[in-house]
C-alpha cells in the first residue's frame, strides 16, 4: 500500500474561542496535485502552517512520508522542511537581493551550495519559468506582479523539492497572467516530479493545476474527489462555492450585519 506523501487525521486548531480546524482529514499521494478550496477564513492557510510546523495543532496527526511531524524538534523540522518548496501568496521576495540571489536563496542558505555553483542553477530555473537571463540581475522592485510570481515559482522549484506548497498562486494578478502562472505551475511540478498542495479560492486555478480538489468549510473537509467530478458533487456547499452564488448554505459575514 502506498504511503501518502502528506497525511492529516482529525486535525484541530483554535485561536481563543474561534475554532478554525475542526477535525481535518486529508491524504495527498506521491506525485499528486491536490488543491484545497474554501472561502476567506476557512482555515486553508492554517492547514498549511500546521503541516510546515509554523503552527502546532491542538490535536490530531500530521505525517510526511509516514513520519509524524507534530511537535518534532527544530533539527527534525528543518530536515522535513528541506524537502518542501513554497510559493508564497505575495511571492515574498527579498528586496535586498537580486532576482537570481532570491531564486538561489534556498540552495545557498538551506543546502550550503556556494554562490558560484548556485547561480547557474538559479538562471536555469528562471528560464524554466520563462524569464530571460537579464532578469536575474534585476531587483524585485523592478518587476511586475506577474514577474514576481514567476520568480517566486523559480525559487520554489530551485532545490527540486519533493513537495511544493502554493499559497493563493494567482492572487493579485490579472486573469491572463493567472492562466500563465497556472500553466507554469502544472509544467514545473510535472517536470520535477513533485507532490503539490495548493490553497486557493480561484476555481479556474484549482481546475487547471489539480488532480483532486478538497473543499474546506467550517473546519472540515466536506468534499474531496477527482477534479473532473466536482461539478457533479452532491453537496450544496460545494455547488454554491464553485458557482460563486450569493445564496446558499455559506453565509457571508456582510449579510449578517
Amino acid at each position: 500500500m502506498t504511503v501518502p506523501k502528506i497525511r492529516l487525521r482529525d486535525v484541530h486548531k483554535r485561536f481563543g474561542n474561534k475554532v478554525v480546524l475542526d477535525g481535518v482529514d486529508l491524504d495527498v499521494m506521491p506525485g499528486e496535485s491536490v488543491v484545497i478550496i474554501g472561502g476567506s477564513g476557512s482555515g486553508k492557510s492554517v492547514t498549511l502552517k500546521c503541516i510546515l510546523g509554523l503552527l502546532t495543532p491542538d490535536s490530531g496527526e500530521i505525517e510526511v512520508d509516514g513520519e509524524s511531524v507534530v511537535g518534532i524538534g527544530a533539527q527534525e523540522r528543518e530536515r522535513i522542511n528541506g524537502r518542501i518548496g513554497m510559493l508564497f501568496q505575495s511571492a515574498a521576495l527579498f528586496d535586498s537581493l537580486t532576482v537570481w540571489e532570491n531564486v538561489a536563496f534556498g540552495l545557498v542558505e538551506g543546502k550550503g551550495l556556494a554562490r558560484g555553483a548556485a547561480r547557474p542553477v538559479a538562471m536555469e530555473k528562471l528560464a524554466q519559468v520563462g524569464l530571460a537571463p537579464e532578469i536575474g540581475m534585476m531587483w524585485p522592485s523592478d518587476l511586475s506582479g506577474g514577474m514576481r510570481k514567476r520568480v517566486g515559482l523559480a525559487r520554489a522549484i530551485a532545490t527540486d523539492p519533493e513537495i511544493i506548497f502554493f499559497d493563493e498562486p494567482t492572487t493579485g494578478i490579472d486573469p491572463i497572467m493567472g492562466d500563465i502562472i497556472n500553466e507554469l505551475i502544472a509544467k514545473c511540478t510535472r517536470e520535477i516530479g513533485a507532490t503539490a498542495l495548493t490553497i486557493t479560492h480561484d476555481m479556474a486555478s484549482a481546475r487547471k493545476i489539480s488532480d483532486r480538489i478538497a473543499m474546506l468549510y467550517k473546519g472540515k473537509i466536506v468534499w474531496a474527489g477527482p477534479t473532473g467530478e466536482i461539478d457533479d458533487a452532491d453537496n450544496p456547499v460545494v455547488q454554491q462555492f464553485i458557482q460563486g452564488l450569493a445564496e446558499g448554505p455559506i453565509e457571508m459575514e456582510v449579510r449578517r450585519l
